[in-house]
């Protein structure tokens, strides 16, 4: 797929405000300082259509981004480490949750986890909530680029290790950089392959 275009449509804290469209959509989310912002701004070719912070928790609310003018990209907020009140993460969980429980237009989720570290519980709690709650879900390893290619395999692995205990099978995954633009084409086909296919069945 190339994008040829990508516009911000609206922020909310309310899926009731969401687009009022048929559009099939693609939500992104992750723990707050994974690199989602920077992600966004890579698939879309689009330097600040996301807007990329210092200060982890930056986005704190549903943006949708009407892309190529068929589909939209969700950025969602970050969970976990968010320089945010309690009182603020119990507004985000909230409309989180509602979002995946209420929005029908949602197609899949891409679950964001830094390929550097070990799994962690806060994504594996998060990914099988998404299990549990029958949404299809893939997982976007970023920053690819600050390891060498055996080091992924192994983290990639220790991932399968963690979630096969559990799970039947490994669920989709991509290996992405932001910076060296590793994985964006795979991702982006993916979504189209997904889109054609809802065309046919409709």
């Amino acid at each position: 797929m190339k994008i040829k275009s990508a516009e911000f449509v609206v922020s909310n804290q309310s899926v009731e405000k969401c687009p009022k469209t048929n559009l099939p959509e693609y939500a992104f989310i992750g723990r707050s300082n994974v690199g989602k912002s920077s992600l966004i701004n890579m698939l879309t070719s689009r330097k600040s259509l996301a807007k990329t912070s210092g200060r982890p928790g930056k986005t704190q609310l549903i943006n949708h981004f009407l892309i190529n003018k068929n589909w939209h990209l969700v950025d969602l907020p970050g969970y976990g480490y968010a320089r945010v009140s309690k009182s603020n993460k119990k507004v985000f969980q909230k409309f989180i949750t509602a979002y995946f429980a209420e929005r029908e237009q949602l197609v899949s989720a891409f679950v964001l986890v830094d390929i550097r570290h070990k799994p962690q519980p806060i994504d594996l709690n998060f990914m099988a909530w998404l299990g549990k709650t029958g949404i299809p879900f893939s997982i976007i390893f970023t920053k690819a680029d600050k390891l060498k290619p055996k080091a992924i395999d192994n983290y990639v692995s220790d991932y399968k290790d963690v979630l096969l205990e559990t799970w039947e099978d490994m669920p989709n995954y991509f290996i992405t950089s932001s910076s060296k633009h590793i994985g964006k084409d795979e991702l982006l086909d993916y979504i189209q392959v997904i889109n054609d296919e809802l065309k046919f069945q409709n």
